[in-house]
């Protein structure tokens, strides 16, 4: 099967390319040529460098393909650092791709995330696929939105949508980590397992349906768990609970037993996703020396970012 996968060399993106390729279909990878995707690209063959918003690029990139997934999206927190650019990739992009699917006849599968339900921690878990979804943010906004413009294509369509995927390295402090509860249920599922997910997909009968992506059961966890599992290479310690909002944030528990039994691409634990977390961000040895020495400053610098303190 032809594949063209969008956003090719991002988080989710570039596992979804490895697993389609392993299972022997021909992919297509689609992105734009920063410094890190054109490290990642390596080796890589038919690949299309180019913005999503290049409308005549992403005719040429979708012709002959028999499936199109769509990953191209600008995440939090550069949703909100760029507003204007981030809604013409993320909405204005979206329309392009299905402007050519329509046109050459693909079908498309679009990547789509759990926080489009707003928060639910006063609701009873799991999420479920026919859920009522809400907008918190610009960037659930912009996805609730692209779900609606997918559901409306003449061609035949999916939406994944995922739970957190911890990328293979260190998630550098911001502001944005205040902002959910430290007892917010959260349920990640490892990138690999998203990655599988899609390439079984892609030639399973997915299509006319929202799937849910997430680790299942030994993947369902509070933050204050994936916080300070990610934060251990650092020895940091755990940070005050007065730093971290009280507001409900937008991550939940999802009912994966339809998509697992379908796509069969749950095989990673909780641990063994936090142990590939650690491993990629275990900081070198002249930083492991230095740290005693610096770990009251990094502290009270990571503290500084805290909008409740």
């Amino acid at each position: 099967m032809r594949v063209l996968v969008t956003g090719a060399f991002g988080n989710i993106g570039s596992s979804v390319v490895a697993q389609l390729r392993g299972q022997g279909h021909e992919v297509r990878c689609f992105d734009v040529p920063n410094k890190t995707n054109l490290r990642r690209a390596r080796g890589a063959t038919n690949v299309v460098w180019a913005d999503i918003r290049d409308e005549e690029a992403v005719q040429r990139a979708v012709r002959g393909q028999d499936v199109v997934v769509h990953m191209a999206y600008v995440i939090p927190p550069h949703v909100d650092e760029n507003p204007e650019t981030a809604r013409e990739v993320n909405i204005g992009g979206t329309a392009t791709v299905l402007d050519a699917v329509g046109r050459h006849g693909s079908r498309i599968l679009f990547a789509s995330t759990l926080d489009v339900y707003g928060p639910t921690q006063h609701l009873e878990p799991p999420r479920r696929a026919d859920d009522p979804v809400v907008a918190t943010d610009a960037y659930s906004e912009h996805k609730i939105h692209c779900e609606a413009l997918v559901r409306k294509s003449s061609r035949p369509w999916a939406i994944f949508r995922f739970a957190d995927v911890p990328p293979p390295q260190a998630r550098r402090p911001h502001p944005i980590m205040f902002e959910i509860p430290l007892d917010n249920r959260i349920e990640l599922v490892h990138r690999d397992d998203a990655g599988l997910a899609v390439a079984n997909g892609v030639a399973a009968d997915i299509w006319g349906r929202t799937w849910l992506i997430g680790g299942g059961p030994g993947c369902q966890v509070r933050y204050r768990e994936l916080l300070y599992r990610s934060m251990a290479p650092y020895g940091l310690g755990e940070l005050p609970a007065s730093a971290f909002s009280t507001e409900p944030y937008c991550t939940d528990w999802l009912d994966t037993e339809e998509s697992q039994r379908v796509l069969r691409f749950q095989r990673h634990t909780f641990d063994e996703i936090m142990a590939d977390v650690v491993a990629c961000s275990r900081p070198t040895l002249p930083v492991r020396l230095m740290l005693p020495l610096v770990r009251p400053l990094a502290r009270r610098q990571i503290l500084k970012l805290s909008p409740h303190l």
